[in-house]
């Protein structure tokens, strides 16, 4: 990984030098524009579309555009004098319990390594707020926009998390919050049961992007010159239109699924107990007893 930006975590009087980097990345499919018959790029030019003339890179600036449709436009100047630190600090405003930090806030993900001398500070203020089992609140600028974050620990490191200010969370304003909608205690007993059916621990291993893997598999095939087999899609379900009776049968599928996978498993685990058990037999037999050559009488 490269770094993208380079910085210190300001924690009262105590300065850490650190790295940052990012800790996500995006594994989408990339594509450009072409040309249909041959393949060729698409290009396209800055034009502008008063006297669609084309406008060199240097030409343009920065404009917002008013209820009315008139443009504001801003230079360079008049982003010098506004309110955007330039120091370089991830400043610790405080340290709060993770559960109080709504998940929605987040925006995106970065490692921070110490950098040059920064290592013994680094571990220090990790393990103490690895041990608090609390967050801290902080605030940084990057990409020229000032964010609220938060610092925590993953597997040794920190990750900074990026949040969006509460202006950007949109409200869940729907009507239906306002109706009255009754929920009958079988449904939600019902309910409850599927969710207790399907509990597990989380791997996120087990998870793929098969729609991902499935086009790239047609980008290789094209590019090699084979066939491109059509996937089969699975038949949909029909819509059940019992509640209840859906909820049943959920959970119904969900312990005959489980149940065939611990079947499987305790099969296999059966399976190699009796091959060790054989080959314990086989090994601790007892070998024939090897026949006495007989005596010879004396003349």
């Amino acid at each position: 990984m490269r770094s993208i930006w380079k910085g210190a975590i300001s924690f009262g009087l105590v300065t850490i030098p650190v790295k940052l980097y990012s800790a996500t990345e995006q594994r989408d499919v990339a594509f450009h524009q072409v040309h249909r018959t041959d393949g060729g790029r698409i290009k396209y030019k800055r034009v502008c579309q008063v006297d669609g003339e084309e406008v060199p890179y240097a030409d343009i600036a920065k404009g917002f555009e008013l209820p009315s449709g008139e443009m504001v436009v801003l230079t360079d100047e008049d982003f010098k004098d506004l309110p955007l630190t330039t120091s370089r600090r991830i400043d610790v405003l405080q340290f709060t319990p993770v559960e109080q930090v709504d998940p929605i806030y987040f925006n995106k993900s970065y490692y921070l390594e110490p950098d040059g001398l920064g290592a013994k500070p680094y571990v220090l203020l990790r393990d103490a707020l690895e041990g608090s089992g609390q967050v801290a609140v902080v605030k940084v600028a990057l990409r020229s926009r000032e964010a609220l974050a938060t610092l925590r620990v993953r597997d040794g490191v920190f990750v900074l998390e990026t949040m969006l200010w509460p202006d950007e969370v949109r409200e869940a304003d729907f009507p239906f919050r306002e109706e009255d909608i009754e929920v009958r205690p079988q449904e939600l007993k019902m309910a409850s049961s599927l969710i207790e059916s399907m509990q597990a621990d989380f791997d996120p291993a087990e998870y793929k992007d098969a729609y991902r893997e499935a086009l790239q598999a047609v980008i290789d095939a094209k590019a090699e010159g084979r066939e491109v087999v059509q996937p089969e899609m699975p038949a949909e379900e029909p819509a059940a239109t019992d509640l209840l009776a859906a909820l049943r049968a959920s959970v119904e599928a969900a312990k005959k699924s489980r149940a065939e996978g611990a079947g499987k498993a305790s099969t296999g685990t059966a399976a190699k107990t009796g091959t060790r058990t054989a080959a314990k037999k086989t090994t601790t037999a007892k070998k024939p007893a090897a026949r006495k050559a007989p005596r010879r009488k004396s003349a």
